[in-house]
C-alpha cells in the first residue's frame, strides 16, 4: 500500500484530518522518509490503528508483537539486511511454518525476499501486519551492545605492539586508519545504544583504573559499560572530532554538537567536555525528537487542567508561563504547546538556549549571551519579524520579563518558562523581577507548574492496600479535588508498585509522567493582583478556582496505577 493510499484510507476512516494528512505528506517528501514513518515519528495518528486499518484493507491479520517473550534465535532465520530493507520481522517458527510480520504485506519485493528465506529454511510462510514501532523493536534485537563493545576492545588488545592512538584524526569520515576502526565502532555503538535505551544523557568518565560509560534513563544514571583506561583518550578524541572541538585543548571546558542518523532517523547530540585530574569527562545530551517531543494530548494533562489550557490557547494573545525546577520537563511542555499552535497561518519565532529540537514550521534562534545576543536582545529583534507566537526559552531577568509582558500586551501569544516551586508563585516572581503589577492581569493568561515522576511498568505493576499513613495523606489531599475527578476512588484505597521484570529490565519504571497544576487569570485574580498580591491571597483564589495541585494530580495518577504514591509525596513535598 503506497503512502498516499494509506493517507487516503486514514482520512476515510476519520483517523486523521485533511490538514494533518497534508502535513504528513509534505514532511515525508521533504525528509525523504516513508509516510508511515512520518506518521509515527510525528505522532499524527495512533500507529496501532494504522496497522489495524491496513489489516482490514489488505485482509491480512494484525499481530501485536510480544517483545518480552521474543525468541532471539529467530534473528538467524531472517537476516538483518532483509528485515531492514523490506520492512519485515520474524515472529515465530514451528512445524515447518515461518511466521513473519510485515509493514506492507502487499509489497511484491518483500514477498519475494520472504519466499526466498522460507525456501532456504524449507518452511511455509504465515504473514501478519505489524506496527512500525513493533518492527523497530525487533530491529533493535539485531544489535547487541555489550558483545560488540567487547569485540572492539578485544580487537584492539589483540594487536601486539599496537597501542590506541592518543589522538584520533579523522579529517575525512570514510578514511580512518585501521587502528582507529575499533574506537570508531565503540563510540558509534555507544551512541546507538543510548538512543535505543531512550537515554537523555551519556556520561563518559575517566576513572583511575577504567573508563566508565553511564546512561541517564528515566532520570536515573546507570553504568552501561566499562572500558580499559587506555581507551579514554582515543574515545574522547573521537567524540571531539565528531563535534568539531579542539582535540589538543584539554585544559578548559568545550561545547559542541553533531547530528547523525540512528535507526533511520536523525538524532542531535550536544557535547560538553570538562577537565578532571583523570582526564577529560564528556557529557552528551541525546536530543531524540521521538523521546523529547510529545504531542499535546500525550503530556498527561487531564480534567480541569486540560480544559483550562485548551481554552486559553485559543486566545489571540497573552502569556503562557511554565514553571518548575531544572529537569521537570518544562521545555517538553513548551514544544508540545508549539506543535498545537503550529500551522501554515501562524508565524512562530522562538529564542532558545540552546535550540534542543528542530520543529518543522517554527523559526528557531539560539541566543549567544557572550556576544550580546541574549533573550532580551532577541526579543527586541523578534518583534520586527511579524510574529504571531513568540517562545522565550526562559525568563531569567527583569529586562526579559518586562519585554515578554509587553510583547503579550501588543497582541502576541508568548510562551516561556520560569523557575518557581508552584503556579501560584509565578505572580510574585514576576513582581520580584520589577514587572509592574498592573501589567500582569492583562498580559498573563495561565501559569503552569509541573514535576516528573516515574511511570510504573504496566507488565509487572501490582496493587495493594495503602498503609494507614498513606491513607491519611490520600484523604487529606483529595479534599479539594473536584468531585467528578475523585468519585472513581473509594476506600479502601489501592496503591501500586512494580517489582521489576524483563520488560522494564528490573527497574519497575518504563518512562516518566508529568504532574501538573494550572492557575488561570480570572477576574478575581486580576483584582487581587491589582490591589497588592500576596502569596496567601493568590493561593486562596487558586483553591476557590478548584485548581488541582501538583500533589492532587499525583495522588489521582497514583490511584490509577500510573505512578508510585511514595514518589509523588516525595516530589511534591513543600509545594
Amino acid at each position: 500500500m503506497t503512502g498516499e493510499k494509506l493517507l487516503e484510507e486514514l482520512q476515510k476512516a476519520k483517523l486523521i484530518d485533511p490538514a494533518a494528512a497534508q502535513k504528513a505528506q509534505r514532511e515525508a517528501l521533504l525528509s525523504n522518509r516513508p509516510i508511515e514513518e512520518t506518521l509515527y515519528l510525528k505522532r499524527l495518528v495512533d500507529e496501532g490503528k494504522v496497522a489495524e486499518l491496513k489489516s482490514t484493507l489488505l485482509k491480512v491479520p494484525y499481530q501485536k508483537v510480544d517483545v518480552e517473550h521474543f525468541d532471539e534465535s529467530l534473528l538467524r532465520v531472517v537476516p538483518e539486511p532483509t528485515a531492514r530493507t523490506y520492512g519485515v520481522a520474524p515472529l515465530g517458527k514451528k512445524e515447518g511454518l515461518l511466521i513473519v510480520g510485515m509493514l506492507n504485506p502487499d509489497d511484491q519485493k518483500a514477498q519475494e525476499a520472504l519466499k526466498f528465506v522460507a525456501r532456504s529454511t524449507r518452511s511455509s510462510l504465515g504473514v501478519y501486519v505489524i506496527s512500525w514501532s513493533d518492527w523497530q523493536k525487533i530491529l533493535q534485537k539485531y544489535s547487541p551492545f555489550k558483545s560488540e563493545i567487547e569485540g572492539a576492545v578485544a580487537s584492539l588488545r589483540g594487536k601486539p605492539g599496537v597501542k590506541p592512538k592518543a589522538v584520533v584524526r579523522l579529517e575525512e569520515m570514510g578514511q580512518a586508519n585501521i587502528e582507529d576502526a575499533p574506537v570508531i565502532k565503540i563510540v558509534a555503538r555507544t551512541f546507538e545504544e543510548a538512543v535505543l535505551q531512550r537515554a537523555s544523557d551519556v556520561h563518559i568518565e575517566p576513572q583511575e583504573e577504567y573508563l566508565r560509560v553511564r546512561f541517564r534513563v528515566n532520570g536515573e544514571l546507570q553504568e552501561t559499560a566499562s572500558l580499559p583506561v587506555e581507551l579514554a583518550q582515543p574515545v574522547i578524541s573521537r567524540i571531539k572530532v565528531l563535534s568539531q572541538l579542539k582535540i589538543d585543548e584539554n585544559r578548559v571546558p568545550q561545547d559542541g554538537r553533531f547530528r547523525t542518523a540512528v535507526q533511520n532517523r536523525e538524532i542531535d547530540f550536544r557535547v560538553a567536555t570538562f577537565p578532571t585530574p583523570a582526564g577529560e569527562k564528556v557529557a552528551v545530551r541525546v536530543l531524540d525528537p521521538q523521546v523529547g517531543i510529545k504531542s499535546f494530548d500525550a503530556l498527561g494533562l487531564v480534567g480541569r487542567s486540560f480544559q483550562i489550557i485548551e481554552r486559553n490557547l485559543a486566545k489571540p494573545y497573552g502569556m503562557v508561563i511554565v514553571s518548575g525546577p531544572t529537569g521537570s520537563g518544562k521545555t517538553t511542555t513548551l514544544y508540545a504547546v508549539l506543535q498545537r499552535l503550529n500551522n501554515d497561518k501562524v508565524n512562530i519565532v522562538s529564542l532558545e538556549d540552546p535550540v534542543e529540537y528542530l520543529v518543522h514550521g517554527v523559526n528557531q534562534s539560539q541566543v549567544h549571551p557572550e556576544i550580546g545576543y541574549d533573550f532580551a536582545a532577541g526579543l527586541r529583534q523578534i518583534l520586527r519579524q511579524d510574529p504571531d507566537v513568540i517562545m522565550v526559552g526562559e525568563i531569567r531577568d527583569s529586562e526579559t520579563a518586562e519585554l515578554a509582558v509587553r510583547a503579550a500586551l501588543t497582541g502576541h501569544i508568548v510562551l516561556s518558562t520560569i523557575h518557581t516551586n508552584n503556579a501560584v508563585s509565578v505572580v510574585s516572581r514576576l513582581i520580584d523581577m520589577k514587572v509592574e503589577p498592573f501589567l500582569l492581569p492583562v498580559s498573563v493568561n495561565i501559569m503552569i507548574a509541573q514535576r516528573l515522576v516515574g511511570e510504573l511498568c504496566a507488565a509487572c505493576k501490582v496493587g495493594e492496600p495503602a498503609s494507614p499513613e498513606l491513607v491519611k495523606i490520600i484523604t487529606k489531599t483529595l479534599e479539594g479535588v473536584p468531585q467528578e475527578m475523585k468519585s472513581r476512588f473509594r476506600e479502601p484505597y489501592k496503591i501500586f508498585h512494580a517489582p521489576g521484570c524483563s520488560v522494564c529490565k528490573g527497574k519497575g519504571i518504563t518512562g516518566r509522567v508529568a504532574l501538573f497544576e494550572v492557575l488561570e487569570m480570572t477576574d478575581r485574580l486580576k483584582e487581587i493582583i491589582s490591589t497588592g498580591a500576596t502569596l496567601p491571597l493568590v493561593m486562596k483564589e487558586a483553591k476557590e478556582q478548584g485548581m488541582v495541585t501538583l500533589r492532587q494530580d499525583g495522588v489521582l495518577k497514583a490511584l490509577e496505577g500510573q505512578v508510585m504514591l511514595e514518589e509523588v509525596v516525595r516530589e511534591t513535598e513543600g509545594v
